[in-house]
């Protein structure tokens, strides 16, 4: 099992890193290995110390 390390990104959020490889799988990553566009992505609490993320598309910003 990976283990991933919660980083403080600043004074009101942290974050959690995802590894490229992952990424790749998903298809979010162009050939030289930056993210597509822009991503969003769902964090839904679910349990103790259990969290699930879910890639949105179309995503309207106002």
């Amino acid at each position: 099992m990976a283990l991933n390390k919660i980083r403080r990104l600043d004074r009101n959020s942290f974050g959690i890193t995802l590894p490229k490889d992952d990424l790749r799988v998903e298809g979010l990553l162009d050939e030289n290995g930056e993210l597509r566009d822009d991503q969003h992505v769902h964090i839904r609490h679910v349990g103790d110390g259990e969290w699930t993320l879910e890639r949105i598309e179309d995503v309207e910003l106002s």
